[in-house]
């Protein structure tokens, strides 16, 4: 039994080339080609070459010059911005996260290590793995410095205030943090010194880092408030891809990403 198909009914349709000769009374097929023209890349070079005769019109050309911003936005930063605002304070937040376990995943948990007494007799201590806590710390700081970095480029205030709230929160915690060898540089962002951190007490780095309240705690937070808002902004670039539908997520592309 074969498919009927009534191409006379009325399609809701914008016929892309339905003035081109020959369309004729077969206007209604014309969706067809519309269709194949999208996919092959045709529409997009027509598009394109429309588009580049309008150079006086800069909401026209800007969307023909660079692909990373064929958008209608009315975000304060490019969708591309923001993608990587999230991404970093994602970042900082799983890193954050790490070093906030409690129980038996978590890093501050004291180990069995073996050495002698004060009479050098063979003995089973409980102490810090310091090593694994700095492994931690270091992929805290640098997280930390990632987003600080991808924070250097925005211009939504909601986000600069975000921003500026982590940092002053860092500075605050400045005396406590240099006493487990992390430093704060002139560019906001934090160095770690390794030698300095494997000397000092755990016991600190722990304050720091674990429990409610504690820095780490509050920078998780907060990177999660700068992911929000960077999100929510977002939500203002309206980007559409390649196959014309509207997406708010950068990586979809440009209209004009095929056929070239």
């Amino acid at each position: 039994m074969g498919i009927r198909i009534n191409v006379s009914m009325k399609q809701d349709y914008s016929y892309l080339f339905q003035s081109l000769p020959g369309a004729g009374t077969n206007a209604n097929l014309n969706f067809l080609a519309d269709y194949a023209s999208i996919k092959n890349g045709s529409y997009a070079k027509l598009m394109k070459a429309y588009y580049a005769k309008d150079e006086a019109d800069s909401s026209v050309s800007s969307i023909v010059k660079d692909k990373n911003k064929s958008t209608i936005s009315t975000a304060s930063d490019s969708a591309k911005t923001l993608s990587s605002v999230q991404s970093a304070a994602d970042g900082l937040k799983d890193a954050a996260d790490k070093l906030l376990e409690t129980g038996a995943s978590s890093v501050f948990n004291k180990v069995d290590v073996e050495g002698t007494d004060i009479y050098g007799r063979p003995a089973t201590t409980e102490e810090y793995d310091v090593e694994g806590i700095y492994k931690s710390v270091s992929g805290f700081v640098d997280s930390y410095n990632k987003l600080i970095d991808e924070l250097g480029d925005v211009n939504t205030k909601n986000i600069a205030n975000k921003a500026d709230y982590l940092v002053g929160m860092t500075k605050a915690n400045e005396k406590l943090l240099s006493k487990v060898g992390i430093t704060i540089g002139k560019d906001d962002k934090l160095s770690l010194d390794a030698a300095k951190f494997k000397e000092a007490d755990m016991s600190t780095a722990k304050t720091l880092f674990n429990g409610s309240l504690s820095y780490g705690y509050r920078v998780s937070a907060q990177a999660s408030l700068i992911d929000f808002a960077a999100n929510t902004e977002a939500g203002k670039a309206n980007t559409y891809n390649v196959k014309g539908s509207y997406s708010n997520s950068y990586s979809s592309g440009s209209i004009f990403d095929y056929g070239f």
